[in-house]
């Protein structure tokens, strides 16, 4: 009996995407990624990730932060932020798989060809984001330690249509909203004008996203890295 009930598990374990997987649904996904110039450069894509990624990453159990009436800026609950980290990674294989990916070099010099940056000497940051009602962001520009940033949105709820990143110009004047929908992102090179933000509206359940960054060696919080002692060569 635990011998059949082992080989079911192992089938189960070979249908789960992996790193490669997750590689080969990026690649794709950002060859037929849409730019925009205005008001900066910024791409939308849409099946970033394979599916099965997407449910195993809805699936991960972390509790969704309570706010506690105070919002703005992320780092005011930087006590409650999940990411995928050397513990989160060694936990769940699906941390595991995606960070895999993101570190691998078809990902990184893809990054570097398709969004015009450079990652050299820089260090994987994937945060999973889980969004509440009250929440909103100011709008900021990312410009400092991040040398790339990818919004990937994860919901699959329908009333959160409307709950894409808040696009601002060089004066924080609101021009737009990325489109929200499961398994599609909004990236950009942070840069002194890519204003952007969340401006306050209901949220119904808990719109949930990955915040995939490309930090600099100057990033002082290492436990957040997926990768903390392994830059982008």
């Amino acid at each position: 009996m635990r011998e059949s009930v082992a080989v079911k598990q192992s089938d189960a374990e070979t249908v789960k995407s992996s790193a490669d997987d997750v590689v080969r649904a990026f690649s794709q996904s950002v060859a037929a990624g849409e730019r925009s110039d205005q008001p900066y450069p910024h791409w939308v894509l849409r099946t970033c990730l394979p599916a099965d990624t997407i449910e195993d990453i809805l699936a991960l159990p972390f509790p969704a932060p309570s706010l506690e009436g105070v919002s703005g800026k992320r780092e005011l609950h930087n006590n409650t932020r999940r990411y995928f980290d050397a513990d989160n990674r060694a936990a769940f294989p699906v941390c595991e798989a995606v960070a895999e990916a993101f570190q691998d070099k078809r990902v990184t010099q893809l990054v570097e060809k398709a969004f015009g940056t450079k990652l050299d000497g820089t260090y994987l940051r994937i945060e999973f984001a889980q969004d509440t009602d009250g929440f909103w962001l100011e709008p900021h520009t990312d410009l400092g330690v991040k040398s790339f940033t990818m919004l990937l949105y994860l919901s699959t709820d329908d009333s959160h249509e409307d709950l894409g990143t808040d696009i601002y110009d060089a004066d924080k004047k609101h021009v737009g909203r990325s489109p929200f929908a499961s398994n599609a992102a909004m990236i950009f090179v942070p840069g002194s004008d890519t204003y952007h933000g969340f401006e306050k509206r209901p949220i119904k359940g808990v719109r949930k996203s990955l915040i995939i960054n490309y930090v600099t060696d100057e990033w002082r919080a290492r436990e957040q890295l997926a990768f903390p002692e392994a830059p982008i060569a």
